[in-house]
């Protein structure tokens, strides 16, 4: 083997190294163990007389995909595995390296997390209570206005700390969050009113991506950092899931319990153990994903195969139901356009989580098909909807609820039919898959600036109704 050879084998090894550490739940010793196994392939293979590319090729094949490896990893250090679901040490660090880090990080996530808790209490210091006899509503508006306010600041100056940003950095996370302070307090919304309502549904959008500029350290413009915090979205959102589940639990035996002697605490559970359970969760449920992301990382891949022909079926039999049956869309009030946004929201979702845990560098399968039959149905619905909604303003005029609805369904539209695009490329073998990943990433501050301008300016064109 020449000096050359052997240069390119290693350069081969080294990029081996780094995709099987970058995707799957090994730790260092687990990945050198790895790297052992495939080099011995590739000598004895040189040594039964094949060319270098060639052992190195068939080498990676014996040892088998990388799946495979996790459920024989999974297995075999199970219980190691597990251990770590506590609160693991620096996986990545040095060798000998302590556990300092990985306890400071779960003790500053709690303490935000109780932050966030007492946070929501604060506004009682000052009479605004929420189990408080509100003839106007006012107290329920003001939490219902400002519900994100009291936790999204802490979670964005988690990821802040956590990555390091920079001093000019901290400055310009801190502009959106105080600029929705402003508008959500100084603001003469009407209570009860339409703008209010989507002002207050539309402002955890916009800072949830503002939060994605701390979880990027800045560097927002950067396809990688957007596409891992579009995979932390999603596994934070089951982590909160399943958090809530367990708190209700909780919270039902409590119930239980308590009135097994007679005393009845449903006024502490609804107005402290509640409130401060969903804000302090948030952050709980975000520290887990970044403590776990290098420990299990199968989520995606299972939800998505499950929930795509959950969905493809669903999409499927609505649009052939309409047109067996000749009927549209005729009720277009405010709960049905919030269904079809949610429904719409989800499918979109449901791609970008898809794309999140899909090798780009893989060829096309049966279920990028599938993608591609799920974004062309959620694509006619949409279209469908928009038919709906542009049809009921033409009659009735123009509201808050329809032209908001009708923006989102425009800036879905766009979404899916270049989505549609790109994946029929790709699947036609006529494109890239990375340029459909890199599309959706890039379009993500598009739903930023339309939640910026339903919370800001829909209040003064509407004039605050």
């Amino acid at each position: 083997m020449t000096h050359g050879d052997g240069q390119v084998l290693e350069e081969r090894i080294a990029e081996w190294r780094a995709y099987v550490r970058s995707r799957e739940a090994m730790a260092p010793a687990d990945v050198d163990e790895l790297e052992d196994h495939l080099r011995s392939q590739v000598e004895a293979l040189e040594e039964a007389g094949l060319a270098e590319d060639e052992a190195f090729v068939i080498a990676v094949k014996r040892i088998g995909a990388l799946d495979t490896l996790s459920q024989e990893f999974a297995r075999e250090y199970s219980e190691r595995l597990w251990k770590r679901l506590v609160v693991a040490p620096d996986a990545v660090g040095p060798e000998g390296a302590t556990r300092g880090r990985g306890y400071k990080e779960a003790i500053v996530a709690v303490a935000l997390a109780v932050a966030a808790a007492v946070a929501i209490k604060i506004p009682a210091l000052f009479g605004v209570r929420l189990d408080a006899p509100d003839a106007t509503g006012e107290n329920a508006s003001f939490y219902m206005r400002n519900a994100s306010l009291f936790v999204l600041p802490f979670l964005a100056g988690f990821f802040a700390w956590k990555r390091k940003l920079a001093r000019p950095g901290w400055y310009w996370l801190a502009a959106p969050f105080v600029a929705a302070a402003l508008a959500m307090n100084l603001i003469p919304f009407t209570r009860g009113g339409f703008t209010e309502s989507l002002a207050a549904l539309h402002l955890p959008i916009a800072l949830w991506l503002a939060v994605g500029f701390g979880y990027a350290a800045g560097a927002w413009h950067d396809h990688d950092r957007r596409m891992n915090y579009v995979r932390f979205s999603g596994e934070w959102f089951i982590y909160y899931a399943l958090i809530a589940l367990g708190g209700g639990v909780l919270i039902g035996f409590t119930v239980l319990l308590f009135s097994a002697i007679g005393l009845k605490v449903e006024l502490l559970i609804n107005n402290w153990i509640l409130p401060c359970g969903v804000m302090g969760a948030v952050i709980i449920g975000a520290w887990l994903v970044e403590a776990k992301q290098s420990v299990i990382e199968n989520m995606a891949p299972v939800l998505t195969l499950l929930f795509t022909p959950l969905f493809t079926l669903l999409l499927l039999a609505f649009l052939v139901t309409m047109l067996v049956t000749g009927s549209g869309i005729v009720d277009v009030d405010r709960q049905v356009l919030i269904g079809f946004d949610l429904l719409l929201v989800l499918v979109v979702g449901l791609i970008l989580y898809a794309i999140s845990a899909r090798d780009d560098r893989a060829a096309p399968r049966f279920f990028d098909k599938l993608q591609l039959l799920l974004v062309v149905c959620a694509l006619v619905v949409d279209a469908v909807a928009l038919w709906a909604i542009a049809a009921r303003i033409s009659e009735f005029g123009f509201s808050p609820n329809k032209v908001a609805a009708l923006g989102e369904n425009i800036i879905l539209l766009v979404n899916l039919g270049w989505s549609a695009v790109l994946y029929a490329r790709f699947v036609g073998r006529k494109g890239p898959f990375g340029a459909l990943e890199r599309w959706q990433t890039a379009y993500l501050p598009v739903y930023a600036v339309w939640a910026w301008v339903v919370v800001v300016v829909f209040p003064f064109v509407f004039r605050f109704r």
